[in-house]
């Protein structure tokens, strides 16, 4: 659907003004779709990418300056995150052995056995197949980057 139609509303300044507002309600609405597969799991999306990060890094561990640097939500607070998933038992903190003043955050079975489960029900891929062809993913895909390039 348009993006006028779902806003309800047509008046852009401009295309540049309309493309703002288009990938924002696109934003929302990608989380919103995908908010129900993190309920099923009890993580936020935030969790869940602190968790990928983590296993992308697996067997090595990760500082919080590392998890911040790659988050896609910048603003999130990952030491805040981290403490959510200690308590889920999905994360563990450890003193690292080189700097005793930093900390290593590094996944646990629970958190690899997590992401799996995942893995095997949802891929976020299939959600978009019947909307875009895998040449125009790639090329949307490619004008995003160029956006913030």
């Amino acid at each position: 659907m348009r993006i006028d139609d779902e806003i309800q509303s047509n008046k852009f300044e401009d295309n540049y003004h309309k493309v703002v507002i288009n990938i924002a309600y696109t934003s929302g609405w990608i989380n919103n779709s995908f908010r129900c597969h993190f309920d099923k799991y009890n993580l936020t999306q935030q969790q869940f990418n602190i968790l990928r990060i983590l296993r992308g890094q697996y067997p090595k561990p990760a500082t919080i300056n590392l998890l911040k640097e790659r988050m896609i939500d910048k603003m999130s607070d990952a030491s805040r995150i981290v403490d959510r998933l200690i308590q889920k038992e999905l994360v563990s903190r450890c003193t690292n052995n080189k700097d005793r003043r930093a900390v290593d955050i590094r996944i646990s079975e629970l958190g690899l056995q997590t992401l799996s489960k995942m893995d095997e029900e949802f891929k976020a891929g299939e959600f978009f197949k019947d909307k875009l062809t895998d040449e125009e993913a790639g090329l949307l895909s490619d004008l995003l980057d160029k956006l913030r390039g």
